[in-house]
């Protein structure tokens, strides 16, 4: 493990049955990287989720703990499986990638950042490959697991919010011509990977606060939905998208002049979603 394959913000004490993660945003751009990189570090930067760790950062306050990235998802993406190699960029790699988030160049080492626009000139070998998976991928996804598994223990069921920011574009399609696109689209794999309890109880929280919400389109949620939403085992997992342009200047990477009042908004949601997972300590969630 390397020593930021991620940071960890615990609370004074465990209030609550809900964790927040945040996969994509991380933003320590090794040099090795870069120098390997066609592309200038502020074109890499667009398929990184910019600023969402810090919209996030009160989270400790209620109760719940905060996992985040230490390295870029055009590094490595915790939102993709350990097998998700891509042929086309790894050496030595012949299977057929019959995945199509990898055939897109979008997997767990991705070939590629926003637009399609490639990362590198050449392959990278195997040995390259599996030290990201195994030095940052795999500590994320072990410190996530155990802060589900304390939440199980404690509150009897646990509730991943897996925190996401979509460009402005990706709604361009959402819904009929004209109409209002919504800010948030959280997604449960299709009722998959959360009861249908919780995610009202989501949505309602981000209504509250003044949110349009939507629900699995375009985004019902990757891996981490997949892979910890187990709704019949009391565990949860629902992904939070949040449109960027409501809060940075998408194309310099800045923060809007209303940051901070959008901050303050998403710490009104993160405060109710907390008390979702605050509710019956004493008796399990029911699952579905």
């Amino acid at each position: 493990m390397a020593p930021d394959s991620y940071r960890l913000s615990l609370p004074i004490a465990r209030e609550t049955s809900v964790v927040f993660g945040s996969p994509h945003s991380g933003s320590l751009y090794p040099e090795a990287f870069l120098n390997r990189a066609i592309l200038d570090k502020h074109t890499i930067r667009s398929s990184e989720d910019a600023f969402v760790d810090d919209l996030f950062s009160a989270v400790p306050q209620h109760g719940a703990p905060l996992l985040v990235a230490g390295m870029p998802r055009a590094y490595v993406d915790l939102n993709r499986g350990p097998d998700e190699l891509d042929p086309a960029l790894i050496d030595g790699l012949r299977r057929p990638a019959h995945n199509p988030r990898v055939a897109s160049g979008l997997g767990v080492v991705p070939r590629v950042v926003a637009n399609g626009r490639p990362i590198y000139r050449g392959k990278l070998t195997m040995e390259e490959a599996h030290s990201r998976i195994s030095n940052y991928w795999r500590p994320y996804h072990d410190q996530l697991q155990t802060l589900l598994d304390q939440s199980r223990n404690r509150f009897g069921h646990s509730i991943l919010i897996d925190c996401h920011s979509m460009p402005r574009e990706a709604l361009d399609a959402v819904g009929p011509a004209g109409a209002d696109r919504p800010q948030v689209v959280l997604g449960d794999r299709f009722g998959a990977s959360a009861s249908h309890d919780i995610v009202e109880r989501i949505e309602a929280a981000f209504a509250a606060a003044g949110f349009r919400v939507a629900r699995n389109m375009p985004f019902a949620g990757a891996y981490i939905c997949q892979t910890y939403g187990r709704p019949s085992r009391g565990q949860h997992a629902v992904q939070v998208e949040i449109d960027r342009s409501l809060y940075m200047d998408e194309a310099r990477i800045e923060p809007l002049p209303g940051y901070a009042d959008f901050k303050a908004r998403i710490d009104q949601v993160v405060r109710d979603i907390c008390t979702i997972g605050a509710a019956d300590l004493d008796q399990p969630m029911a699952a579905e």
